[in-house]
């Protein structure tokens, strides 16, 4: 199934602890480039969720967007540090006997030293993390890889369309090339006959010159590789994925039997018909420059 390079999917998942949303966009590059921004929490997992993605993405400039909440309140606990409470209270009652001062020490103020009671996270279960996180972003990535399709199916019909208009651009270079070669062949009796006027012709000179006229200007291996070309392009454009690289090539190759066909032109016609050739060419490799 062909692919456009330019693509965005988006999901969200939540629960009664969690709640997770990926959002991925991408447009045209030529290598495989993800480009991921996500809370730091979940920096752990970075490697992990690269090659997850690659299963679904070959060719792009891709930004992932994740954000994650957890909405349990337990994710953090007070722990009580007995034996630096101890440590203090000691200190402050011999303070007190060293200095024969009142100790007005009470529990809430003992509480507030340093240390002494402290916020510690509970420990994440990281498979069950990752199995929740994976899930999101292998349900966004499906998303995403589908409007890929949507995209590249209409990029297939208008390549498509390209290729049978230049089709017919061949049919009328091929037809119109004996023609060429009979008005040259009328062009220069005419005007050997008027200079030699009642002398006779030299037949073999005359077909020599038509001939060598008609070689230079024959473009009929030219158009029969275009042919093959064409023909090559559309059954690549059927083939599963992973088609752009071999598409522009292609039409690299296209372009230079175009441009040979223009070079060999003495007639006006094929002139016009070889510059709409390259042209849409050119257009068609505009187009596959978003193919995956």
């Amino acid at each position: 199934m062909l692919k456009s390079m330019t693509g965005f999917g988006r999901f969200e998942k939540e629960t009664l602890e969690k709640k997770i949303t990926v959002e991925m966009k991408a447009v045209n590059h030529r290598y495989c480039e993800i480009s991921l921004r996500m809370p730091k929490k979940l920096n752990f997992f970075e490697a992990a969720i690269r090659n997850l993605l690659k299963n679904y993405i070959n060719r792009g400039k891709v930004d992932v967007f994740i954000s994650y909440e957890d909405l349990t309140e337990g994710t953090s606990c007070v722990k009580y540090n007995y034996d630096i409470a101890k440590e203090y209270y000691e200190h402050i009652v011999k303070l007190g006997d060293d200095f024969r001062i009142e100790n007005d020490l009470k529990a809430s103020v003992l509480a507030r030293f340093p240390e002494v009671l402290t916020l510690e996270e509970q420990p994440v279960d990281e498979e069950e993390l990752w199995n929740y996180i994976s899930d999101a972003i292998a349900k966004c990535a499906e998303n995403f890889v589908k409007t890929r399709i949507d995209e590249g199916e209409h990029l297939k019909n208008d390549l498509v369309n390209k290729l049978d208009n230049m089709v017919g651009m061949i049919d009328f270079i091929e037809n119109r090339s004996p023609q060429v070669v009979d008005e040259y062949r009328n062009r220069l009796y005419a005007k050997v006959e008027e200079l030699l006027c009642d002398n006779k012709i030299d037949q073999g000179i005359l077909a020599t010159e038509i001939t060598i006229f008609a070689d230079k200007i024959c473009v009929d291996e030219e158009t029969v590789r275009l042919r093959a070309h064409i023909k090559n392009m559309k059954a690549t454009l059927d083939e599963a994925e992973n088609v752009g690289r071999k598409l522009d090539f292609i039409a690299q190759e296209m372009n230079r039997e175009a441009n040979t066909i223009l070079s060999k032109s003495s007639d006006l016609d094929i002139t016009n018909t070889a510059i709409n050739l390259k042209t849409d060419i050119e257009k068609i490799r505009e187009q596959i420059q978003n193919i995956e």
